[in-house]
């Protein structure tokens, strides 16, 4: 027996010749115990100090055993209305079993009482209570590790949200529309524009491994990297260079991201973009054709010096050009109704009055706003369409 000199039983047993027997045969097993002569006196006893187990006699005059135990379990203080309880009775008829498990009680034993299987149904009772605090305590364990993750997400949604365009990009004779939804606070999409040195506008995306706080620093990081290679380099492909280079000398390849990026110059239309691992870049044309630029390189940070080469495109007033991560094609929480980029590109085979009306084109498609929070990925959409042609 485990632990027997801190569990206190108490008795309670309106005949004082079964009170001191009880009394006598819990303490030689090595509890420590307390009597009381009826049920009054008992509810008066548990609050001050409610004991480990009560055993408690059915037939009592007064407040019978049944009325204490149904008091006890309504009492507002759970150290008193989980105490586990056996009640004794001189019935030992399945009516009389169906009684006490009906007010309540954990266990019941008949009279006369068997010292053996007294000892035994106690000390299930005892190992019961001492399992059923030890969830509890893991259970708050567990409520203060889920309190502090939403700090540490909150915390991270914040920095992020920082890090994420808050309004799309005013730039003369152009239309740019943004959708991003990660899949709890934060997520592993970041996207953005930067001007480059001859005066183009680098669009570029960006989707890391994971989801949670992590993410969201991969994104931070992601950010830091593409806008230092737009300062050092001036092509699109050399930004993906240099931006590989930093991620994979930091990460060894434990970790990568898909990323693809559009330099466009806004005076001409004209564009350069690169992919490494991304979904393709969806051109729509004015007059409702559509085109997609695969990705040739490898995701970021997987291989040493992998080889970007840089795909032109023109576009032309009423064109419009999508970056997307592929949490798109995933937001559907029917598998049937999962998209895929080609037949993507079929659906949006027309053409759209603004950047923001072909936003929504390929949302209702993709991720119906009935269809959020069901999707297992992050999603990020970036629409940019050059204005006239209509």
């Amino acid at each position: 027996m485990s632990d027997n000199s801190r569990a206190e039983i108490l008795v309670v047993d309106d005949d004082p010749i079964s009170r001191r027997v009880l009394a006598k045969l819990l303490t030689a097993a090595g509890y420590k115990c307390r009597v009381c002569n009826d049920g009054s006196e008992a509810l008066k006893a548990v609050h001050p100090k409610p004991p480990s187990l009560l055993l408690l006699d059915f037939d009592m005059p007064g407040i019978n055993g049944a009325e204490v135990l149904t008091r006890l379990r309504s009492d507002g203080h759970s150290a008193v209305s989980q105490i586990p309880t056996i009640l004794l009775t001189a019935h030992g008829s399945e009516e009389s079993e169906v009684s006490c498990l009906q007010a309540g009680a954990d266990d019941f034993v008949t009279k006369p009482v068997n010292a053996a299987v007294l000892r035994a149904r106690i000390e299930t009772q005892l190992r019961l209570r001492s399992m059923r605090r030890q969830l509890e305590r893991q259970n708050d364990e567990l409520e203060k590790w889920r309190r502090d993750l939403e700090r540490d997400l909150a915390a991270a949604r914040l920095t992020q949200q920082s890090l994420i365009p808050q309004k799309p990009l005013a730039l003369p004779g152009w239309e740019v529309a943004t959708c991003y939804r990660p899949v709890i606070q934060v997520g592993g999409d970041i996207y953005g524009w930067l001007r480059m040195k001859d005066g183009r506008i680098l669009f570029w995306i960006a989707d890391g491994t994971g989801h949670g706080a992590a993410a969201a620093l991969l994104t931070t990081l992601a950010k830091l990297l593409f806008h230092h290679g737009n300062v050092e380099q001036d092509t699109p492909a050399s930004v993906m260079e240099a931006v590989n280079h930093d991620f994979r000398s930091i990460f060894r390849a434990r970790s990568f991201m898909t990323a693809m990026c559009v330099a466009l110059d806004p005076a001409t239309g004209s564009a350069s973009l690169v992919g490494a691992g991304h979904p393709p870049l969806l051109v729509v044309r004015r007059n409702g054709t559509t085109e997609s630029i695969a990705s040739v390189a490898p995701p970021l940070g997987v291989i040493d010096q992998p080889e970007f080469a840089e795909t032109a495109i023109d576009l032309q007033p009423g064109d419009a050009f999508l970056l997307y991560t592929d949490g798109l094609f995933r937001w559907a929480k029917d598998d049937r109704r999962r998209l895929n980029p080609q037949q993507l590109e079929k659906m949006m085979g027309r053409s759209a009055p603004s950047a923001e009306a072909l936003l929504k084109a390929v949302l209702v498609h993709t991720a119906p706003d009935t269809a959020v929070k069901t999707s297992p990925d992050d999603m990020t959409v970036l629409a940019v369409r050059r204005n006239g042609g209509q």
